[in-house]
């Protein structure tokens, strides 16, 4: 099997066979090729040992030269060149006590996590592919090299990242390697929320997030995100809902990536109205990949404090009093213990406050709620109800839908005509009231606040000598 290899690869890996040693392209790179997909970056590995490869290029970085990586500069570009290695043992479940260096290309290959992941190739040799990798990557399949237990006792991440190629890939995890997960789960608790938090997200902007249904059947869930297991063993038992809390949370994500892809389910449902994806055209306009995830955040914690609101009223049917306000909270604490950055947290723990603000199909009602809201997070917003609503009982979506697209139009023109929203846009300032000989200080604070009330009202009287009128009528001067 033939695999074109970038010209900077194809330079080092020769580089390397000329002066005697092996060299592959290996990993991730040979996968995504086969897949047909373009590699974020390519790995190379080799039997040279990194003081040799150093020697070998003009420009290098020690990046883990412990551990046998050296990287390798062809102009602005990295390429990580990793010496055949054997780990040593993992006392701790996550890091190899010590490595040790091999001339042995299948030790080296036997060390890595998944088949898939374990294959290597370069132009003399072809597919190097001792664990049959290709079979399980036309097979759909993410199974352990070797034994499944000693993998994922060697570094437990393995676990979540089993799911997390899953979700990347649509494949499903094998039999014995579900198992072995399931048997460790708690082993988590060793690994750093940074490390949890990076493969969580990218498991939730993959092609297919549901598959953290396969993180929470294995117990993974209950050790980094016990909160998601009280919401999939929570039943709604509301007309509104046809799925536990958890289920459509879950489900709620995956409706999300379609809006953002413009897609139908993944797996060939196909029950999102055009005119949905049509509205999520306009609305994902300048949301880039960091808000993506925001957004696929938001699906899966908007109503992760259900379980801890719901009461059952007299007919058995259940109700969630509170619960945004809750889970505001209990999204800010999730994400900052799970090492989120400041914005995400700040973003998100906003979009669950507001997610059920339901809104009037009415300019006036429509500009109230975006001052309230905040411009900078109503596009969002917008997707946010449209994936709630698509992921609850289907006989209520037509009135739902319908009066998300008005208001969702509405606010386009309140955009398009620049309708004031928030004090910075009224046409006067402080100081215009300082000099109107209002008192500086809090006053001036209280006066703007009851100018943009006006506005919102009547747009129109956004006008300098307007506002001063009405300024020194509220301020009784």
């Amino acid at each position: 099997m033939e695999i074109i290899l970038p010209g900077d690869v194809s330079y080092i890996i020769n580089k390397l066979e000329e002066a005697g040693h092996e060299a592959y392209a290996v990993g991730g790179c040979v996968r995504d090729t086969l897949l047909g997909r373009k590699p974020l970056d390519w790995d190379i590995t080799t039997s040279a040992e990194p003081l040799f490869v150093k020697s070998c290029f003009r420009r290098t970085v020690d990046t883990g030269i412990k551990h046998g990586t050296v990287t390798v500069m062809i102009g602005d570009t990295g390429y990580e060149v990793t010496t055949y290695r054997i780990d040593g043992k993992y006392e701790d479940g996550r890091h190899p006590e010590n490595v040790e260096f091999t001339s042995n290309l299948r030790l080296d290959l036997g060390r890595r996590d998944f088949t898939v992941n374990a294959m290597a190739y370069n132009d003399s040799d072809g597919l190097v592919d001792e664990f049959n990798g290709l079979d399980d990557l036309k097979d759909g399949i993410i199974r352990c090299v070797g034994n499944p237990g000693s993998r994922f006792d060697e570094d437990a991440l393995r676990m979540l990242r089993a799911v997390r190629f899953s979700g990347q890939l649509g494949f499903t995890i094998e039999d014995k390697t579900m198992q072995a997960a399931a048997e460790r789960a708690v082993n988590l608790e060793k690994i750093s929320a940074e490390r949890i938090r990076t493969e969580l997200s990218k498991l939730l902007v993959s092609k297919y997030p549901g598959k953290i249904r396969e993180a929470y059947n294995t117990g993974m869930t209950k050790v980094f995100l016990p909160e998601l297991d009280k919401m999939m063993e929570t039943a709604q038992h509301n007309p509104h809902h046809i799925y536990t809390v958890g289920e459509h949370s879950v489900r709620s994500i995956e409706i999300m990536g379609c809006l953002l892809r413009g897609s139908s389910m993944g797996d060939g449902s196909n029950f999102i109205p055009d005119d949905v994806f049509q509205q999520a055209e306009e609305l994902k306009t300048g949301i880039d990949k960091k808000h993506q995830l925001m957004l696929c955040l938001v699906m899966l914690l908007h109503d992760v404090a259900k379980p801890e609101v719901m009461s059952v009223d007299e007919n058995g049917t259940g109700h969630f009093y509170g619960h945004p306000q809750k889970g505001e909270k209990m999204a800010e604490n999730i994400l900052k213990r799970l090492a989120f950055d400041n914005n995400t947290v700040s973003i998100v723990k906003r979009l669950v406050k507001y997610h059920d603000y339901r809104i009037v199909p009415a300019k006036r009602a429509v500009r109230r709620a975006a001052s309230k809201i905040g411009r900078d997070i109503m596009d969002m917003l917008f997707l946010v109800q449209y994936a709630d609503i698509l992921a609850q009982n289907p006989v209520t979506f037509e009135e739902k839908l319908g009066n998300l697209k008005d208001v969702t139009r509405k606010y386009r023109e309140i955009i398009e005509e620049e309708t004031p929203l928030c004090i910075k846009d009224l046409d006067i300032d402080g100081n215009d009231l300082i000099k109107a000989g209002v008192k500086p200080g809090p006053e001036i604070g209280r006066v703007l606040g009851e100018l943009l009330d006006i506005v919102l009202e009547e747009p129109g009287q956004n006008k300098k000598d307007i506002l001063l009128s009405h300024a020194k009528e509220i301020a009784g001067i």
